[in-house]
């Protein structure tokens, strides 16, 4: 007998079939839903759902234009109803959207007028969800079936807020006084925000606040430099070994190049690089517009205070320039002083943690910013970058950051620090109190505490961790995961008994032991 239409679409809805069911045959049987329609066994059900599971496979290749998928979603969010409060999109939130998320203009600014032209609440019907959703079909899916990279997002925020809460009542480090405006922070901000390669994005604490990048510049400048003019040329000049020396002292390599481009050396020589036939403000723009890019033309702004007090209190970085200009180390034409007053005014360029999260989670998505979708760098420039960052990028306690934290990371003498967790996100944290190295203390802690608590660190066995957590995976994944190991101890133990027993019988007793 045939099944009714509404039946499998019920199935479908309630039970989530078409991926749940479809990818776990998939992939635990190694065998194609193809080959399955063609000897069906087991009961109706099975039956039933690999029917489902095979047309939405289809539908979901071919463009969706219609409304099977609409309605599929539609049905899914409200579970069969015909209407339901338009308040059902906070899901959204939960899942890790942003309400200001480009990619969900249309979808928002559609809701909006809605409720403007509504009295009372508003109730979504599949109408009003067809004329919503639009262009944004696949990412609502994503979102509303737990598809992104943090499945449940709601409950990693949780674990990230209970963090930030135990790092906040660190109250050691002093803030940075030898530049002026940098010193007139309170001690008491603290701001983190993340966002995933999916997008998805949370804050806590003082991430509105808008501060200068300062060293957290220099892997971005580096990356922009590498993007524009390759590898070999940036390399020529600027070398790639940590120095085991503080940022700011006067010191090349033995080839009378600085260092890496993660010191102040590096840096001033890299800025020399970038666009050099144009002039200052060209130059200026080009990297502005660049790092807009990166931050999802979220907020980016520059503090001309900042950049005055860096050229009065620069003496360190002239002296600097000087000595690499009397070592030749410059590109031949470039202008040291040029150089110089072009570092300073990156190092003044101002974010928030929620524009600088963006830009640490473009480089977690190999130089695609997440919102936009635009491939901002080349995926040379964001692998070299991360490297020098995970060697190079924390100061004297970069060897420590490596081994403790083991994640690509930048400080800068503002309290920021620019954390990325490759494929997964990018992390700004920001608080002005700095150890005697010159890094936040609470960001120090804050990566300690993540790395502790998830299994981020580059190092952690992701089959056989015990304690941490991996927010990558869905609690239906631990039960299949479990279910798996538990299988391939018995197998692999049985297989050890097998293999073991004639060598036993061979082997001689020892009456001793």
């Amino acid at each position: 007998a045939s099944i009714p239409l509404t039946i499998i679409c019920n199935k479908l809805v309630y039970n989530y079939l078409c991926m749940s069911r479809s990818c776990f045959l998939c992939y635990r049987h190694r065998e194609t839903i193809e080959g399955r329609e063609q000897s069906p066994y087991g009961t109706p059900h099975r039956w039933l759902c690999l029917c489902c599971a095979l047309h939405f496979t289809r539908n979901m290749h071919s463009k969706p234009s219609g409304s099977g998928v609409e309605n599929m979603l539609f049905y899914t969010i409200t579970e069969g109803k015909e209407q339901v409060p338009i308040s059902y999109f906070t899901a959204l939130k939960k899942n890790g959207l942003h309400p200001s998320d480009p990619r969900l203009k249309d979808c928002m600014e559609k809701l909006r007028q809605a409720v403007k032209e509504s009295v009372g609440e508003v109730m979504m019907d599949k109408d009003l969800f067809h004329r919503c959703v639009g262009g944004n079909i696949v990412l609502l899916i994503q979102a509303f079936r737990k598809k992104f990279i943090i499945p449940e997002f709601d409950l990693f925020v949780q674990k990230i807020n209970e963090i930030y809460e135990k790092v906040q009542k660190q109250s050691d480090g002093k803030v940075a006084d030898y530049i002026p405006q940098l010193a007139k922070f309170s001690p008491e901000l603290w701001g983190v925000s993340l966002c995933t390669v999916d997008g998805q994005r949370h804050s806590v604490g003082h991430t509105k606040q808008p501060f200068c990048l300062q060293s957290c510049v220099k892997p971005l400048q580096y990356a922009i430099a590498v993007h524009e003019s390759g590898t070999e040329k940036v390399h020529r000049y600027v070398g790639m070994e940590p120095s085991g020396l503080k940022f700011n002292v006067l010191s090349l390599d033995d080839e009378d190049k600085p260092h890496n481009p993660m010191v102040n050396a590096g840096a001033i020589l890299i800025s020399s690089l970038i666009k050099p036939h144009s002039n200052k403000a060209e130059k200026f723009d080009y990297v502005m517009e660049f790092v807009k890019k990166m931050a999802g033309q979220e907020y980016v702004g520059f503090s001309n205070a900042t950049f005055q007090s860096e050229k009065e209190t620069g003496d360190r970085n002239f002296a600097i320039g000087y000595y690499m200009k009397e070592k030749k180390c410059f590109p031949l034409g470039a202008d040291m002083i040029d150089a110089l007053d072009f570092y300073f005014q990156l190092c003044s360029i101002e974010v928030t943690c929620e524009s600088g999260s963006i830009m640490a989670a473009t480089l977690a998505n190999g130089g695609i910013c997440p919102i936009t979708g635009e491939r901002v760098l080349s995926t040379e420039a964001v692998r070299n970058t991360l490297s020098l960052m995970h060697s190079c990028g924390m100061y004297d306690f970069s060897g420590q950051m490596a081994f403790h934290v083991g994640l690509p990371a930048k400080s800068g003498v503002s309290g920021a620090i620019l954390l990325v967790i490759p494929n997964v996100m990018g992390v700004m944290c920001w608080s002005p109190p700095l150890d005697r190295v010159g890094n936040s203390v609470r960001g120090i802690h804050f990566c300690q505490e993540l790395v502790s608590v998830f299994n981020f660190h580059n190092y952690d066995n992701l089959r056989h961790f015990v304690k941490k957590q991996d927010p990558r995976r869905q609690d239906g994944d631990d039960r299949v995961s479990c279910s798996y190991s538990v299988w391939y101890c018995i197998i692999t133990s049985e297989n050890r008994k097998e293999s073991s027993t004639p060598q036993a019988e061979m082997q001689p007793q020892n009456k001793c032991s």
